[in-house]
């Protein structure tokens, strides 16, 4: 089945064109690097996986409830509306904003591959390069996983969100090589990895945990590699040019801030585009998740160096100045470790279960020859 059969309204265009703009720039010294950042790319070596293996595709999947988190976090729940509905109609509900979530997820890893990808043709260091030539492997398996999630255990597609799409083109067609990584390691990564937490720390269900796990494991070394090299870069530009910049993260915070909601899934259920924006705006949830989205991207824009009068103050206008002293190495630690420890459970369960088969066998084995 074409995915195409599977979009609950069908994207606006089928393939979307965004005109590359910028010099594509060759290094010739293949001898030099930051030791920094080359570690970080014989991390990106080693830690290379496959998501058909790691992954345990044989779990089964409720899509009336595929992440098993509280009903509260839906945006209807406790409204009028709640109130009419069905159990089979909250079934759709969780399901839609399940497909929504994870929808938005694939397009913007696939942003990421891009984004990537254009790193590798644009930054002019050699170290740069070959760790952004991890990376795009790396958004290649986040968007193969994410699909595969999406049509095998959820079977509906939601098109991009406008505004995620707009940041999207607005990081890809700028001409200047540094802002693939400002728009995507800091901004779309910072949102993604503030979702892809909340869900993985909620949900009761062993594989969508499974897969945001892992996904987030390789995401603590893409913000790692984007703060190393856009710290470097940016001691070097002029305050008009950091205004430039810190434009740009002003509005992308204010356009994830305000819009990226889920009211697509709420006008499918029949309510008009306003309530649904005002349900979506005193949803408890979505004040926690606003305060958890700047938990990653402000400590990272203060760490690189744009730290403006300006941009302190639209984050003191959003109630997130104070997020710039968080600790994001050690939340990045955190991503780390829960995957690792993820794999222990998993592969020590599996040892385990290989131990008691091999068991049964020799008893078996022994009974025949007894009689």
């Amino acid at each position: 089945m074409s995915t195409h059969d599977l979009y609950i309204t069908p994207p606006a265009e089928p393939l979307w064109q965004v005109p590359a703009t910028g010099a594509a720039r060759f290094s010739w010294d293949y001898d030099d690097g930051r030791e920094r950042l080359l570690a970080l790319y014989q991390k990106g070596k080693d830690k290379q996986w496959d998501g058909n293996k790691r992954i345990d595709w044989s779990l089964e999947v409720d899509p009336t409830d595929p992440l098993g988190t509280p009903d509260e976090a839906l945006t209807l729940y406790g409204t009028p509306h709640w109130a009419k509905m069905t159990e089979k109609d909250r079934g759709e509900l969780r399901k839609h904003y399940t497909s929504w979530q994870f929808s938005q997820f694939l397009h913007g890893e696939q942003g990421a591959m891009v984004c990537a990808a254009r790193i590798v043709e644009s930054v002019p260091d050699l170290d740069a390069k070959f760790y952004s030539a991890t990376q795009t492997m790396d958004e290649a398996r986040h968007a193969e996983i994410y699909g595969r999630f999406l049509h095998e255990k959820i079977g509906m597609l939601y098109p991009v969100n406008d505004n995620l799409q707009g940041l999207l083109g607005d990081t890809l067609r700028d001409s200047r090589w540094d802002m693939p990584y400002l728009g995507m390691q800091v901004l779309i990564e910072g949102l993604a990895l503030a979702a892809f937490g909340m869900i993985r720390d909620t949900t009761t269900k062993p594989l969508p945990k499974q897969i945001l796990a892992y996904v987030m494991q390789d995401e603590a070394r893409h913000v790692a590699f984007g703060r190393m090299a856009l710290r470097d870069y940016y001691k070097q530009l002029s305050d008009a040019e950091l205004r430039e910049r810190e434009e740009f993260v002003i509005e992308g915070c204010y356009l994830m801030r305000d819009r990226l909601s889920g009211v697509e899934v709420l006008e499918n259920f029949g309510i008009g585009k306003q309530e649904a924006k005002d349900l979506s705006e005193h949803s408890e949830y979505l004040q926690l998740f606003r305060k958890l989205l700047f938990s990653r991207i402000v400590p990272c824009v203060k760490d690189i160096g744009l730290w403006g009068p300006r941009l302190q103050k639209a984050y003191v206008d959003m109630g997130v100045l104070e997020l710039g002293d968080s600790n994001l190495d050690l939340l990045m630690s955190q991503d780390e470790e829960i995957a690792e420890e993820l794999d222990r459970e998993r592969f020590a369960a599996e040892e385990q279960a290989r131990v008691a088969e091999v068991a049964e066998a020799i008893g078996e084995g022994r009974g025949e020859a007894a009689a």
